[in-house]
């Protein structure tokens, strides 16, 4: 059983930097597609970032050339590294992950689409604030 913990959330001004990492446990990264979620109150979880195993990435639009995923296979562990923060990323984040298939593997733009229907394993969440 996969297991996800995140850290390195925080309050920052706008234009300044933060990076979040989620650790895991109980299985290898390795073999799943991973992606970084935000949600704020009254408002439905969005995909921020995601990668899968061949390496390919998916953004929303309001990140791109602002936020970069990585993956550190040998440390287990994924990171978001946010830069040019606005006040409008302010969420709690959440990393994730969907297991490949046998023989096969889940693609990062469907992950941050939310139209893979697999079982997801879900971090706590960090909380995010950006201040004008």
């Amino acid at each position: 059983q996969l297991r996800l913990v995140e850290s390195g959330g925080g309050s920052v001004r706008a234009g300044g930097s933060l990076r979040l990492s989620c650790a895991a446990s109980g299985d290898r990264l390795a073999t799943y597609v991973v992606g970084w979620f935000r949600q704020t109150p009254g408002n439905e979880r969005e995909g921020v970032a995601t990668l899968d195993s061949d390496g390919d990435t998916a953004y929303v639009d309001s990140v791109k050339g602002r936020f970069t995923i990585s993956k550190d296979n040998a440390m287990n562990t994924l990171s978001l590294q946010m830069n040019s923060l606005e006040v409008e990323d302010t969420a709690i984040y959440f990393c994730a992950a969907i297991r490949d298939p046998p023989g096969g593997l889940w693609y990062a733009s469907p992950f941050l689409q939310g139209t893979i229907h697999a079982k997801t394993y879900w971090g706590q969440g960090t909380q995010v604030t950006v201040s004008s």
